[in-house]
């Protein structure tokens, strides 16, 4: 079993035994307060032979007794400020019970509170919910998203200024917009979502994944504005940004570059289309990608940040730096609109078939 976020050294940073002794006060803490385990399922994804669940549990205010009011509390929480989701209290070693194919696999958390398990299973390529249980906790489910066997494709998106607005080079922006900003008040990318589902329309069935380098602390909030603004449904790949076996920080494009070669190797029938912007090192990490799994990669979309985004963000000439000739086949385009424009069915149907590959074109300056 392997944890999301996790390192591979055995003998923990000071960073991470600090961090553990931090959550261990605050578990005494809280239980003494009456606050009770709760799972947090986040989307996993599979084939017809196997799952990749991922949960995590949390310490958290005991809920009144009766029956949920999920209108207003899907209003409170579209109203939280994101801060809050920070506040959390991970449970280690706690026990997680997964039913899956008749059968109950037990399995506990590790550093942080997460499962990030493969588990055995035969199922139907589609849209799945397996049963997940812990003491103390009421029960939840954990969607999962199936595909077959066959050759077919997939899409593999970035989230912040992909889908999101977020000007995430700008610390000072990316800090307001994550922390401080309203769920309610965040700003989908004009036309993206309309892009993704004209690709999907034209083929059913297709795993969408969110790849980013932002927190698993967001994810509930992501999955909310995604399906609010029209988004098609995926797992979410994140990361953890406490402490972690080997030093202070993670590496976000350590993560990226990891997730992208777990799903080559998971679905090598799969041929991605890889969706991001130009605002950090997407063009690059893509190019590397394509040019190590150049059978996997049936096309690359760049969403272009503006010229005053880019100066804004101190990214300018990241683009520039970063374009591998030859790599991939490249479209670009400053919203989803310009990008669906060069997405269409019948392009990338033909592209599909025919695995050969055009030059990169460098972007046209916004």
């Amino acid at each position: 079993m392997t944890v999301a976020g996790s390192d591979a050294s055995s003998r923990p940073h000071i960073a991470a035994r600090l961090d553990d002794q931090v959550t261990g006060l605050t578990n005494k803490l809280f239980r003494r307060r009456g606050w009770q385990p709760r799972i947090v399922p986040y989307t996993g994804y599979g084939s017809t032979e196997w799952v990749r669940v991922l949960v995590r549990v949390l310490l958290a205010p005991p809920r009144g007794a009766g029956q949920v009011d999920t209108e207003t509390t899907a209003a409170r929480q579209q109203a939280t400020r994101g801060w809050r989701r920070f506040l959390t209290t991970p449970i280690q070693d706690a026990e997680v019970e997964v039913d899956l194919g008749g059968r109950t696999h037990l399995l506990r958390t590790a550093r942080g509170g997460y499962i990030d398990a493969v588990l055995p299973a035969v199922l139907t390529p589609g849209w799945h919910e397996i049963p997940v249980r812990a003491t103390d906790s009421r029960p939840t489910v954990v969607r999962v998203c199936v595909i077959g066997p066959e050759p077919q494709l997939g899409i593999i998106s970035d989230i912040d200024d992909t889908v999101v607005v977020t000007h995430l080079p700008r610390p000072m922006i990316a800090a307001w917009n994550t922390f401080v900003l309203r769920e309610s008040a965040r700003t989908p990318v004009r036309g993206m979502a309309e892009c993704y589902r004209q690709i999907l329309d034209d083929h059913p069935g297709t795993l969408v994944v969110y790849l980013s380098t932002g927190a698993w602390n967001v994810a509930p909030t992501l999955t909310r504005f995604l399906s609010r603004n029209g988004f098609p449904e995926g797992p979410l790949l994140l990361t953890d940004w406490g402490p972690t076996n080997s030093g202070w920080f993670r590496s976000g494009r350590a993560h990226k570059h990891a997730a992208l070669r777990r799903l080559a190797r998971e679905f090598p029938q799969v041929r991605w289309l890889l969706i991001g912007d130009d605002g950090q090192h997407d063009p690059q990490i893509y190019a590397d990608f394509a040019r190590d799994q150049p059978g996997q990669v049936v096309a690359v979309a760049i969403r272009q940040l503006t010229a005053v985004q880019q100066v804004l963000s101190g990214s300018a000439n990241v683009a520039d730096k970063h374009l591998q000739p030859d790599a991939v086949r490249t479209v670009t385009a400053g919203d989803g609109l310009g990008l669906a424009s060069q997405l269409n069915p019948g392009d990338l149907t033909k592209w599909l078939g025919k695995p050969d590959l055009t030059p990169w074109r460098r972007p046209d300056p916004a």
